[in-house]
């Protein structure tokens, strides 16, 4: 076994990956990111295998997809049974340390049906150590930071909104909540952060840092609210009106209601048919990535001023992306590419000759928990889908790599009829979509019924005209359904799948 080493990972919630590299990119200062992209290894083609936040995180955690694991929802159980990356950690004698969240539902199998775990979509995953609360819906241990300061703090279901700094107009997205910069959510948790490994740089740990922007609300503190200007950005890749996008597909009619533009701010009002106030949200949702860039250039001057850069592994990743207009859409429960496609930065320090590289070859969330068990020298367990991304860090990338990516969304719930299951009309286990997103091709096949979607993204990068229709394009159709399937069938899960019970006792099973 390896010798045990430092690893931090950065979660920044519903990042793109065009923030990074991209269309987004030369619009947005990120220079902390930047400048460690130019020290590590950046892979460019990543996506996440689901989404919203608690399948995603569900897949980044356990490498299983979304079809194996089964957390499908926010606010779904996923079964005790299934290993995590907090598990095999342990087994290397790490403390999984969580400053944030993770949103994990707890199996109910496991609690009494008092038990408050039960009434939290936000809980912590089996296995870590909260160091810092920072779930969404609750962070109390921020809430009591701001009272200590001396703010007057609202209720909580006010914090992000918008504050009008003139009594005489009402608030405007770009105005400021009641925190100052120093103070808010991202500063915050950076201070925790710091301030625990500070008394820690004697040892190897593994750390798991999640921030929650720039994920709406949209709301930003002084300076970050007003640092782009909406006229000077690109406006989103859409077609030219929302009832136009509506007719590509019945899941479209739902979509544009969930959420809708309007519900990404609080505390004023925004008309998602005005330009000024869509180019507007984007320019917010740029300052809040810029306030997580300057934060987690905080944690790298402290890695380095502490001596621990060099024995840290740093891994930086999105959970999910976020449709910031494209499509007339915001979130990222739809199939476009803002969805899905993320960030992921791996810094070795053990590989410096790969320090500054780029990887173009497909990655996928679920392969984080393989690629942190092997670089610390731990099996990775049977049943996972990911692949350890190890060889592409040390520039000898593998003879055979994935051609495609694997992408998934559940659209229903089990206690209400969603948005999307009205405009399609599709039953609560027929709610879902899978997609293969090829070099050129991507497929986006849907159950109930429904008809698929088809791009060509080499001729149509944007995804506004769908080809599954055209007949030119039968034979492309037909074999990536069938690719599709063959996935599917040889990524069932294979936990126990690979072991036999014989006379002479347990074949091929590793405890």
């Amino acid at each position: 076994m390896s010798k045990k080493r430092k690893i931090l990972v950065i979660i920044s919630d519903q990042l793109r990956a065009d923030c990074v590299e991209g269309a987004l990119e030369k619009h947005i200062k990120m220079p902390n990111i930047a400048a460690l992209r130019k020290d590590a290894v950046t892979f460019t083609k990543h996506f996440s295998v689901t989404n919203p936040c608690g399948p995603s995180r569900a897949s980044i955690f356990t490498g299983m997809y979304a079809m194996n694991h089964r957390s499908i929802r926010n606010g779904t159980p996923m079964s005790d049974g299934i290993t995590n990356i907090a598990r095999e950690m342990r087994k290397s004698g790490y403390d999984p340390m969580l400053y944030g969240y993770t949103d994990a539902s707890l199996d109910p199998r496991t609690r009494h049906p008092n038990d408050p775990d039960l009434k939290t979509e936000e809980n912590l995953l089996p296995g870590f150590r909260e160091v810092l609360e920072m779930r969404f819906m609750e962070s109390y241990p921020w809430r009591a930071y701001l009272t200590s300061k001396g703010y007057d703090v609202p209720d909580y279901a006010k914090f992000y909104d918008a504050i009008s700094p003139d009594p005489a107009r009402p608030a405007r997205p770009d105005d400021p909540p009641f925190y100052k910069a120093e103070d808010s959510d991202t500063a915050f948790l950076t201070n925790s952060l710091i301030h625990d490994l500070s008394v820690r740089t004697d040892q190897d740990w593994f750390a798991v840092a999640t921030y929650i922007r720039p994920h709406p609300p949209l709301v930003a503190p002084e300076p970050y609210n007003k640092m782009y200007d909406p006229a000077e950005l690109p406006k989103p890749a859409r077609l030219g009106s929302s009832a136009t996008q509506t007719d590509v597909h019945p899941f479209m009619a739902g979509a544009l209601k969930a959420p809708k533009m309007e519900s990404v701010v609080r505390g004023c009002v925004v008309d998602a048919e005005n330009d000024d106030d869509v180019q507007m949200l984007r320019s917010i949702y740029l300052g809040l990535a810029t306030e997580v860039d300057t934060h987690i250039g905080r944690i790298i001057d402290f890695l380095k001023e502490t001596g621990q850069y060099d024995d840290t592994i740093i891994v930086l990743m999105a959970d999910h992306g976020e449709s910031l207009g494209d499509h007339h859409l915001w979130g990222k429960q739809n199939p476009y590419e803002g969805a899905y496609h993320i960030p992921l930065i791996i810094r070795d320090p053990q590989n410096p000759a790969q320090h500054g590289t780029v990887v173009d070859a497909f990655t996928e969330s679920v392969d984080f928990t393989p690629t942190v068990l092997d670089l610390v020298g731990q099996a990775v367990p049977a049943g996972m889908d990911g692949v350890s991304l190890k060889p592409f860090l040390e520039g000898t990338p593998p003879e055979k790599w994935r051609d495609a990516v694997h992408l998934e969304l559940e659209f229903s719930e089990p206690h209400t009829t969603t948005e999307w299951q009205k405009a399609t009309g599709v039953s609560l286990h027929e709610a879902n979509l899978a997609i293969l997103r090829e070099e050129r091709y991507k497929l986006v096949h849907f159950n109930g019924g429904l008809p698929p979607l088809m791009f060509d993204l080499k001729n149509d990068p944007n995804e506004l005209v769908n080809i599954a229709d055209d007949a030119a394009h039968a034979g492309t159709l037909l074999r990536l359904t069938q690719k599709l399937l063959n996935h599917r069938m040889r990524h069932s899960d294979r936990t126990l799948a690979d072991v036999k019970i014989t006379s002479e006792g347990v074949v091929n099973f590793t405890p």
